[in-house]
């Protein structure tokens, strides 16, 4: 059997074409998974996002309710057991005239 010979500068330009070929198509697949990787982390973050924004809104009607001016007086009279000022209790500044 006779194997016929291939010129050495036909072997290394095959073999760099099938090197390139390989980095091409490496190079692809870590594109594809990178951007799949950061398609998920993007909607966990927007998940995140959407949950947080719901604990603000649920924590500022919280405080709403918590800073009412019914509850605070509430609060105010049956817990600290406070009560209206006395006549002459109250003293009001001026503002009107600026301090020396």
């Amino acid at each position: 059997m006779v194997r016929k010979k291939i010129p050495r500068q036909r072997l290394l330009l095959g073999l760099v074409a099938f090197v390139l070929t390989l980095l091409i198509l490496t190079f692809y697949l870590w594109h594809l998974a990178e951007t799949t990787r950061l398609g998920l982390a993007k909607r966990d973050l927007e998940t995140k996002l959407t949950l947080l924004q719901d604990e603000i809104r649920t924590l500022e009607a919280r405080k709403t309710a918590l800073l009412s001016p019914a509850r605070v007086e509430k609060v105010a009279r049956q817990d600290l057991k406070m009560a209206e000022p006395q006549p002459g209790q109250v003293v009001y500044d001026d503002v009107s005239e600026p301090h020396r």
